[in-house]
């Protein structure tokens, strides 16, 4: 499925700023970053189901948010972009 996963950490304490780098990181291990706290993620249930479990372990529910839209199965094919946005290569091989 395609998702598109937007998250909002309050970084005004230290403890804040490590919770966003984590959640960063943990996200960065499941999609592609198109924007500095958005992301567009190809998964299966089981790996959205693992994906909210360890956000959820990160975050401080009362300072913290992350939004998860589920998109249309070919929902990547027609994104539009402005400016220094590029459409992404979700399901393409990856070159490490």
């Amino acid at each position: 499925m395609d998702l598109l996963l937007a998250y909002d950490v309050d970084t005004t304490t230290p403890a804040g700023r490590r919770r966003l780098r984590r959640v960063a990181k943990t996200c960065e291990g499941h999609g592609l970053r198109v924007q500095k706290s958005v992301f567009e993620i190809v998964a299966d249930d089981k790996t959205v189901l693992r994906l909210l479990h360890d956000l959820e372990q990160i975050i401080d529910t009362a300072t913290d948010s992350i939004r998860l839209y589920r998109l249309p199965p070919d929902g990547f094919n027609h994104v539009q972009t402005l400016g220094t946005a590029q459409v992404q290569p979700h399901r393409e091989d990856l070159v490490l």
